[in-house]
């Protein structure tokens, strides 16, 4: 449980329904209620002036929006916000900071469109801060992940009730120490999702150092560049990977993983982060009349 300081910002728990009953029409003629994903807009505002409107299915709207300002840069800590205040009447965020946001038109006045689903423009060229981010060596035992771990970590998110196997339509995102899942939040787009997760570990002073961070989507330069602000130095992904998401992996040091469920994956790069134990290859057929 989150302990209120004097410098913790004040936050409202605005959660709301992740899902919404319809009735259908299936191929049969036959009407059926089904559940689908309850998407929503949340129009962001910080000290008053209108920052950005984000696609969301509002499990978490406050540690969304704290999310989406680190991310972002446009907030150094937590400590700078004073409170973020959710009211789903007007669909609105309002964040009031303690002293503003230094050079805020300079640092919201370029947008980058991004690949994302849900919400996909960033502030800023986070492209020119890379040399900016460390992340622990591959020498750090708690900064590794072995084959054996990485299964578990599957298996836990084969098992993690979801709204995506009630209603699919979502992205779900991760955070685990090794096998130990640690937070689970599912949204409209994998962007939203990485910054709830963002939010939750900048709230609670959690580092990454140690954390594997767990996405359905694709793996993106912007995805890569989010996991590695967050300080984690490990990605899986059952989806797969872009040519600039592995440039700028390699780039940094991180290891990453695709097309990963149940014990089948590909690791792209970090390999020194990964202790394989392989798996016995299925012997090949051999083809009728060719020798012994």
């Amino acid at each position: 449980m989150l302990v209120y300081t004097m410098t913790t910002p004040r936050l409202t728990q605005a959660s709301a329904p992740l899902t919404q009953e319809l009735t259908v029409l299936d191929e049969f003629g036959a009407q059926r209620r089904i559940t689908v994903p309850a998407e929503r807009a949340l129009t962001v505002f910080v000290d008053n002036r209108e920052l950005v409107t984000l696609m969301t299915l509002g499990a978490a709207p406050e540690l969304l929006v704290l999310g989406y300002l680190r991310n972002q840069r446009l907030v150094e800590s937590a400590a700078d916000i004073e409170s973020v205040t959710v009211d789903w009447d007007v669909d609105a965020a309002a964040v009031k900071t303690r002293a503003g946001i230094e050079r805020f038109d300079e640092k919201t006045a370029k947008r980058v469109v991004t690949t994302g689903c849900g919400q996909g423009t960033v502030f800023g060229d986070l492209m020119s801060e890379l040399d900016t981010l460390r992340l622990p060596p591959a020498t750090e035992a708690s900064a590794r992940l072995a084959q054996t771990r990485l299964y578990g970590l599957l298996n836990a998110m084969r098992l993690q009730e979801s709204t995506y196997k009630s209603s699919g339509s979502v992205h779900g995102c991760a955070l685990f120490r090794q096998d130990e899942l640690l937070m689970f939040v599912e949204d409209v787009g994998r962007h939203n999702a990485i910054d709830t997760i963002a939010g939750w570990m900048w709230l609670n002073g959690v580092h990454g150092a140690d954390k594997i961070f767990y996405t359905t989507g694709r793996l993106t330069s912007e995805m890569v560049i989010k996991s590695a602000q967050m300080g984690v130095p490990i990605i899986v992904s059952r989806s797969g990977i872009t040519q600039m998401g592995y440039d700028v992996a390699r780039k940094l040091g991180l290891c990453l993983f695709g097309r990963a469920s149940n014990r089948h994956f590909i690791c792209y790069c970090g390999f020194e982060r990964f202790d394989a134990q392989p798996e016995a290859r299925p012997d090949t057929p051999r083809h009728p009349g060719s020798p012994e």
